[in-house]
């Protein structure tokens, strides 16, 4: 099933980790509504802007993959569907610094973290969220301290 043009449901899905746990990582028709909007408002956009391939290294999870890797227990949009952790480094191209910047600066979001940034500003990654309603617009990096993830606002 694809949920945009470039960007399957099988991609958002995946994950090593409940496949190598026996974890059934299914969404419910509620969770492909809101998969199908954070696709066509973060992603396709940004696909298409760039027009290079564009990795999900993070989708859908269910809440027992989500309890298994440590996520965000309470709060994960990840278990709602409604958000994507996107990596532009895995196919090269263009950087997850352009990819957070065009974003921010171009597209409707609840909200945007870049994902722990190295001594150059670069991230590894960037996480962006999507809801039909009530989009709140935060800006997030999320780093280390003392062991544990903290955030700052941008």
């Amino acid at each position: 099933m694809k949920l945009t043009e470039n960007l399957s449901l099988a991609e958002v899905i995946y994950s090593a980790t409940a496949l190598r746990k026996g974890i059934a990582n299914e969404p419910t028709v509620t969770h492909l509504i809101n998969l199908k909007a954070v696709a066509n408002n973060i992603f396709q956009p940004c696909r298409d802007y760039f027009g290079k391939p564009l990795a999900v290294t993070s989708g859908y999870r269910s809440k027992a993959l989500n309890d298994l890797i440590s996520g965000s227990a309470k709060s994960s949009q990840h278990c709602k569907g409604e958000a994507l952790d996107l990596d532009a480094q895995v196919f090269g191209g263009f950087t997850n610094l352009e990819l957070f910047l065009y974003i921010k600066d171009h597209l409707s979001f609840d909200q945007l973290i870049g994902e722990f940034p190295d001594n150059m500003g670069e991230y590894a990654w960037v996480h962006c969220s999507y809801k039909e309603e009530g989009n709140r617009g935060e800006v997030l990096v999320a780093y280390k301290a003392d062991g544990e993830t903290r955030y700052k606002r941008l």
